[in-house]
């Protein structure tokens, strides 16, 4: 192919190098300009209210920002379908390419003003020795210093502290372990839901224009649920932490993928082609090929329920991976986080072989019953990691 595979193997490692870097270390660098550890009680100087200043609550509220920021971001995306249909596909790329150059430039010239945290050498491979000395001896406590010298065990070069810090990392990737479902998930929103828009009456929108409505929901709930929804639960004693922000965050996306399902099952109820869409010589007609008669808009809820999981999932996720892992683990705990999403994407390629018509309707079913168990044991099985964050 003139070495263009070659080529598009090179940019696809590239950038998936690119973004695990700059994934796993924004997120943390970012948070880590907020300063304060612990709770206080100030006193506002124009009402002389007292209230309750709870780092909790502004690392909350760090990563909403950030995650908005990252939607605004997205919305390049009500663009480079039309770019790509009228100009041509290099014209998104050149896009990004600009955007990140822009980013870049304010990276390198903003530097001298972050707060980051030293590199500590050494710090993951102490990291591992300490997992592996709880699995062998079937203790967390047995890489403590103090539980080793009581019983005549060797020394190690970490302090208690340490080891307690390892322990609040493993409860954070207990809850990460069921994540890998939820990118299955949002797999769909560039894989099944664009080929299913292309099934449909799309009155002249380009069919992977449809993903837009998820990020143009995230805009526009995030501040409802930050600046109201929340505050309303908080004053009556209702904190959603970050276990039951991200169980909602499953139920909502399982909603979705069920929408899917009912939107698939429309399309294969609607002629001409009914379970085999674009594919039967009915469709043929006057050198066209006619979709399903199903207006392509009724797609619309499930963006929402995608958009509504992502602002529990996309920041409950990375939020509880800073606040749960040691200073000198928390861009590696963040990668562990990431991770989750390869994991997804595995299981998601898994099932292309059943992203076809008519099976792809069964795969949404057995995708949204999924969600729904995981979410559920997740929530059951790790809800009491919320109590000890009281």
């Amino acid at each position: 192919h003139d070495g263009k595979l070659a080529g598009f193997v090179v940019a696809i490692v590239t950038i998936a190098l690119g973004t695990g870097g700059i994934k796993s270390n924004v997120a943390p660098l970012i948070a880590d300009q907020y300063s304060r550890k612990s709770m206080v009680v100030k006193t506002k100087p124009k009402t002389g209210e007292r209230v309750i200043i709870d780092p909790a609550l502004a690392y909350h509220q760090i990563y909403i920002i950030y995650y908005g920021c990252i939607e605004i971001g997205s919305l390049s995306s009500l663009a480079t379908p039309f770019m790509e249909k009228h100009i041509g596909f290099w014209a998104p790329f050149v896009l990004t390419f600009c955007a990140f150059c822009l980013a870049l430039v304010i990276l390198v010239l903003g530097r001298r003003f972050y707060v980051a945290q030293p590199a500590e050498g050494g710090v993951i491979t102490r990291a591992f020795k300490v997992a592996a000395l709880m699995v062998v001896s079937r203790s967390l406590d047995a890489p403590k210093p103090s539980w080793r010298a009581t019983r005549g065990k060797s020394s190690v070069p970490w302090d208690d502290s340490f080891v307690e810090d390892i322990k609040k990392t493993l409860n954070a990737c207990k809850v990460f372990a069921f994540y890998p479902i939820i990118w299955v998930c949002f797999t769909q929103l560039s894989s099944n839901l664009v080929s299913q828009a292309a099934q449909m009456e799309t009155h002249g929108v380009p069919n992977d224009f449809m993903q837009s409505l998820e990020q143009i929901t995230v805009l526009l709930f995030l501040p409802i649920i930050d600046r109201i929804i929340m505050p309303f639960l908080r004053n009556r004693g209702i904190i959603l932490r970050p276990v039951t922000r991200i169980a909602i965050g499953f139920f909502a996306i399982g909603l979705g993928v069920s929408y899917a399902a009912i939107v698939q099952k429309l399309i294969y109820n609607a002629p001409p082609c009914y379970e085999h869409p674009l594919a039967c010589s009915a469709a043929k007609v006057n050198g066209t090929i006619l979709p399903n008669k199903v207006h392509i808009a009724v797609q619309t809820p499930l963006y929402i329920c995608f958009g509504i999981a992502s602002i529990h999932l996309n920041v409950a996720g990375p939020e509880y991976a800073y606040t749960q892992a040691p200073p000198s683990l928390k861009s590696f705990i963040q990668s562990l986080y990431l991770l989750t999403v390869a994991f997804g994407s595995a299981l998601a390629m898994a099932l292309v072989p059943v992203s076809i018509d008519p099976e792809v309707l069964w795969m949404f079913v057995g995708v949204a019953v999924t969600t729904f168990v995981v979410g559920a044991s997740m929530y059951f099985t790790l809800r009491h990691l919320d109590r000890q964050e009281e």
